[in-house]
């Protein structure tokens, strides 16, 4: 049994009100609560509340990301009775590939309902971003469609690299992610004025903090993106 002065001091207390943020996971992901607490430091408290699909599947399917809107109306029951500034779908392919079926599923939401998809737009509007280059584990049909999602929202994609993986995203190791970033050709991070790391499963933050040695420009990822709109200033 560890002695006393061999754990961990607790944190200060925060000065001022703490906000409370509601967070919809799907009910594999184990990185959202990973990411979040330690890139706010107590800045926000965060409640989450599972989204499992009818099919009880986690691979990256159509059928997987409807069935994790057809669960958002129970994950909102579940954070309904909880004094929450916002509420946050940490899913970022659901975010981007069923935008009209997100939008009826939080219409009745108690208070606004931000996608990690929302907080990527809003964290690139932050850094004054209009172009990116993109990296995802996704399989490749997806990052397809959030290359078009982003064109649609006025964000140029000067290249995108995908692991093209549909599942098993939290065992990746943080050389992966770094080594698919370095792998994007033709300049596209040169020409970039941002690098976006877009999922919330899959590990970032190490990832995150050795790109910037490297690449001198601004990095997001999607669990990035969501404490920075949850703090409104950039962790």
């Amino acid at each position: 049994m560890p002695r006393p002065d061999n754990l961990r001091r607790p944190r200060r207390r925060p000065q001022g009100p703490v906000d409370h943020m509601g967070v919809l996971v799907p009910w594999a992901n184990v990185m959202v609560e990973t990411e979040l607490p330690d890139w706010t430091d107590r800045q926000v408290v965060w409640h989450y509340a599972r989204l499992a699909p009818p099919n009880k599947e986690t691979a990256l399917t159509g059928d997987f990301l409807t069935g994790l809107i057809e669960a958002t109306p129970g994950g909102l029951h579940q954070l309904s009775r909880l004094p929450l500034q916002r509420i946050y779908l940490a899913c970022t392919s659901a975010s981007f590939t069923q935008q009209n079926a997100v939008k009826q599923a939080t219409a009745s939401a108690p208070v606004e309902v931000i996608t990690a998809f929302d907080a990527l737009l809003a964290a690139l509007d932050q850094f004054g971003a209009r172009s990116i280059a993109l990296a995802t584990p996704y399989p490749e049909q997806v990052t397809a469609i959030e290359v078009e999602a982003f064109s649609a929202a006025g964000i140029t994609v000067t290249g995108s690299a995908s692991l093209d993986l549909d599942d098993g995203y939290a065992d990746l190791a943080p050389a992966q992610i770094t080594d698919l970033v370095h792998g994007l050709i033709d300049g596209s991070v040169d020409r970039a004025d941002a690098v976006v790391l877009s999922c919330t499963a899959w590990p970032t933050r190490i990832a995150l903090q050795q790109l910037r040695r490297t690449l001198g420009r601004p990095l997001i990822s999607s669990n990035l993106a969501i404490c920075m709109h949850a703090t409104r200033k950039a962790p």
